[in-house]
């Protein structure tokens, strides 16, 4: 019962042919075959997108920070004495 026998094959292009008519099957073969390729190639974009995306995972993981580098600061300038203002009042 389960196994497919060449009759079985030629009944179904039969009843193809009478559905759909003898013009529209190769029609309709292509337009399957597009979408077929269509899909093919989506799916493939899909894939190679989660790779790139797992590229650059793995790299911005694997930086390392910049080492600290010893920055010269200029002097600072000597800073007056802070004067309290209620102590500057009672002065005068």
């Amino acid at each position: 019962m389960g196994a497919l026998k060449p009759w079985h094959i030629a009944v179904l292009v039969v009843v193809l042919i009478l559905l759909f008519g003898a013009k529209r099957l190769p029609d309709a073969a292509r337009s399957l075959g597009r979408s077929l390729r269509i899909i093919k190639a989506e799916t493939k974009s899909l894939a190679d997108d989660d790779r790139d995306l797992a590229e650059k995972a793995d790299a911005q993981a694997a930086r390392q920070p910049l080492p600290p580098q010893a920055v010269q600061q200029p002097p600072a300038a000597p800073q007056p004495p802070v004067v309290d203002p209620v102590h500057r009042v009672r002065d005068n």
